[in-house]
């Protein structure tokens, strides 16, 4: 497997679903990946990638901008409100927007720099305790905060239970996300980015399909 692999897939899963080639951005999840990894990636051409935390971002892509160009980075990990800062400088879109301090911390930088990220709300489809998002429930009324504050919220983002059918969850995310006009859909990983994809989803997230399995150590 690889990103050659997966690019093909993807493009696959599209045209079974019907829809447009080219219509799901592929994110390469480059956590915890060794940087010859993502080097290869990088090197064949590929410039969407994704980073759980802003301290191993801000590490890695400050040298790697130096190299490549129109790198575009997304923070699909949760964001704590004293490093939204850092977020800003560094991604050019946040998918984990959970919780009204963040909403609130997001959008008083947002004022002071004069520029947002794309952003995506986090939505908990398993309402699963130790799982960050905002709770299927509370959704519609979450969002319309969001709006209130203008922040630029361009879609929404889950991360099915792992002992549950993810289309469930892809089914669910979509309903919320049309009941409330929003387009983006950050769903689906190495495992099930096709399953995603039928459900329409804008963004897939996959990383140990395209870098090979991460060695924590």
């Amino acid at each position: 497997m690889g990103l050659s692999d997966i690019t093909d897939r993807v493009h696959a899963a599209e045209d079974k679903a019907g829809r447009a080639k080219g219509s799901t951005r592929l994110i390469a999840v480059s956590k915890v990946q060794p940087l010859e990894r993502v080097t290869k990636v990088l090197d064949e051409g590929h410039r969407i990638f994704g980073e759980n935390r802003v301290q191993e971002a801000a590490g890695k892509w400050p040298d790697f901008r130096k190299q490549y160009d129109d790198i575009e980075l997304h923070l699909i990990g949760p964001l704590q409100t004293n490093k939204a800062r850092q977020a800003f400088e560094l991604f050019q879109a946040i998918h984990s927007v959970d919780r009204p301090k963040l909403a609130k911390t997001i959008a008083r930088l947002a004022q002071e720099t004069g520029h947002c990220p794309e952003l995506f709300i986090q939505i908990n489809t398993g309402e699963e305790e130790q799982k960050a998002g905002v709770m299927p429930a509370d959704a519609d009324a979450f969002i319309s905060q969001c709006k209130a504050l203008d922040l630029p919220i361009s879609g929404l983002m889950c991360i099915p239970p792992v002992d549950e059918a993810p289309s469930l969850h892809f089914a669910l995310l979509a309903k919320i996300a049309k009941r409330n006009g929003l387009d983006g859909l950050s769903m689906g990983m190495s495992s099930d980015f096709e399953e995603a994809i039928a459900h329409g989803a804008t963004h897939i997230r996959v990383g140990s399909a395209i870098f090979g399995e991460r060695d924590y150590g």
